[in-house]
């Protein structure tokens, strides 16, 4: 599988769980914009067979190369993002959740979980969009994993895919900016993550990042319980040139902690803080 072929198959699983990042897409090209894409992230677990470790080689394979560490304390996760091949390819973020930081009551449902993976799950590029690889918790324990983790619980219900594709700003004519950007993407009727405010980062650290809020879809837990939960959303990226006059490569924890987020804050929420959005259906 070449790069392009691997993102094709990534995107066509991202739009069918985010159907607003097509309809931001199309928008962006008729007003005479071409998109870019930024960068593409996952989440996974630390346990079992789709560890950081496993899923990277398919990332080495493709050409790309380590470029820096992250971590993210308070939400218990390790993250490293990585360089394409060439500048016209995409940046990955991969991250994964520190499962032994989470009490033994939420270690044990997620150890459930992944047992349920088959060993040689990660020896194929397409476990990126394979989606949940085990049968669906219940709601309770989906429930118990959001009181420690949104991630973990996020994670349970909707599996392994890209969580977010990314618009590169700096590809846009007419909407150079991300206040431009996220102007139009309101016109649309969509909301945007306030979470360290409308855009994190700033010219001084190099990244302006922003984001919608997560699309959504009605679930089945286990035992039939049908609920509605927080799936993908589409990030916007603006970078700038260091001080060699190159473009700045790498991610700002610090905005990509709120752009986690993404997944679980309502749109009326204006402060910034954690409000999950888990509603059953009629």
């Amino acid at each position: 599988m070449d790069i392009q072929q691997f993102f094709s198959a990534l995107w066509d699983d991202y739009v069918a769980m985010t159907p607003q990042a097509q309809q931001i897409q199309d928008a962006f090209v008729a007003d005479g914009e071409t998109i870019v894409n930024d960068h593409v992230a996952f989440r996974t677990f630390d346990r079992g067979p789709i560890t950081l470790s496993a899923l990277e080689p398919h990332l080495l394979a493709l050409g790309y190369t380590r470029f820096a560490p992250y971590d993210f304390r308070e939400k218990k996760l390790r993250a490293f993002g990585y360089l394409p091949p060439s500048p016209d390819m995409p940046r990955v973020f991969l991250s994964e959740l520190k499962c032994h930081e989470l009490s033994e009551r939420a270690q044990s449902i997620i150890d459930g979980l992944v047992s349920q993976i088959s060993p040689d799950a990660a020896t194929q590029p397409s476990v990126l969009w394979s989606g949940r690889l085990w049968d669906a918790p219940t709601f309770e324990q989906y429930q118990r994993l959001m009181e420690e983790s949104e991630y973990a619980a996020w994670l349970s219900i909707i599996g392994l895919r890209a969580n977010h594709f990314t618009i590169s700003v700096n590809a846009l004519t007419r909407h150079d900016t991300l206040d431009k950007v996220l102007t139009r993407v309101e016109a649309l009727g969509l909301g945007i993550n306030p979470a360290g405010g409308r855009i994190k980062g700033s010219p001084e650290v190099l990244l302006e990042q922003a984001s919608t809020l997560a699309d959504r879809q009605t679930f089945t837990f286990a035992g039939g319980e049908q609920h509605e939960i927080a799936t993908c959303y589409y990030e916007f990226a603006r970078r700038y040139p260091d001080a060699d006059g190159k473009l700045y490569q790498g991610f700002v924890a610090a905005s990509a902690d709120k752009i986690f987020e993404s997944t679980h804050l309502t749109e009326s929420s204006d402060t910034g803080q954690d409000s999950p959005r888990e509603h059953s259906t009629p």
